[in-house]
């Protein structure tokens, strides 16, 4: 078993499961800041081990930077038992300069931070970029590597450089390209590694992942909190086993739109609280998916009577 553990350059020691948590609307897409609330305090209910508002999840993409604010603050004020470590990336250094100061400022215990997108970027924009953000917070800056949406991807030379700046504390990495992960956790174990996607969560740990950003764990909390528990109780057999029941509920919750799994899946559980619709151009399952997803979910075992 590879040493799953914090990197000594993170002062928050981010590990376990960490879901990337939705934000709520209502059925008019306006941002329900009660839901998102709850939403946050359902993870952190069922064991996860910090809460990652304004990530992909959260469509960070698709809210004003007002809205930004006000999730951060929301999620912040209702959450004080685990780390709260908001999502403060955009395309601008200043912008995500601006949303890191107000994170810091609102309370947040650290901010991650994407990868500038849509326009492409180079070793040195890169290690600038991230410079400059960590300068202006006295929070640990952990990276968010997601080349797939962000179309530009980090070297390792660049990561090296990036890992030296004071305040950059981890990264959390949604390649799915598990050498450069390898590599990037065995070059730099100061810093505390996150695994971003369900498909290697196991993996992640093995090759020394401290913790886990799930997309399942949005849904079903405690199915991954139990693998990260049996992993780290040295029950690798269990750890597995529990992988394997997280790739049959990603496929299941993968079909239809890009991302609507997740929502509609929280709609499907019995709980007091509704996260409404994505927002457009992103778009709900339709009624045969949606029955779909429920006959799977339950299937599984991870549905009680269905919620009609």
């Amino acid at each position: 078993m590879a040493d799953s553990t914090a990197g000594s350059d993170d002062p928050l020691s981010l590990h376990g499961v960490v879901p990337p948590t939705v934000t709520a609307f209502d059925d008019e897409e306006s941002v329900d800041l009660d839901a998102t609330a709850a939403h946050a305090r359902f993870v952190v209910e069922a064991g996860c081990h910090g809460v990652f508002p304004l990530g992909t999840n959260g469509e960070f993409a698709l809210l004003t930077p007002a809205e930004r604010r006000r999730v951060v603050e929301t999620v912040v004020d209702v959450i004080e038992s685990v780390p709260v470590v908001p999502g403060v990336g955009a395309p601008s250094t200043r912008q995500t300069v601006a949303n890191a100061e107000h994170a810091a400022d609102a309370g947040a215990d650290g901010v991650i931070v994407v990868t500038p997108y849509y326009y492409p970027l180079d070793h040195e924009a890169a290690v600038d970029h991230y410079r400059r953000v960590a300068a202006a917070v006295d929070v640990p800056v952990y990276v968010y590597h997601i080349p797939s949406r962000t179309g530009n991807e980090l070297s390792l030379a660049a990561l090296d450089e990036i890992a030296a700046i004071d305040g950059v504390a981890g990264l959390k990495d949604s390649s799915k390209d598990v050498p450069w992960l390898a590599q990037a956790i065995d070059r730099h174990p100061e810093l505390s590694f996150l695994a971003g996607s369900d498909s290697l969560l196991f993996p992640g740990l093995e090759v020394g992942c401290a913790g886990l950003v799930s997309a399942v764990a949005n849904a079903f909390p405690e199915l991954v909190v139990d693998l990260y528990a049996a992993y780290a109780d040295g029950d690798e057999a269990r750890a597995r086993e529990l992988q394997s029941r997280v790739y049959e509920v990603r496929d299941a919750m993968q079909r239809g739109p890009y991302m609507a799994g997740v929502k509609t899946a929280l709609s499907l559980r019995d709980l007091d609280f509704d996260v409404g619709p994505l927002r457009r151009p992103l778009r709900r399952m339709d009624d045969d998916d949606r029955v779909a997803l429920r006959a799977d979910l339950d299937d599984l075992g991870l549905l009680g009577e269905p919620k009609r």
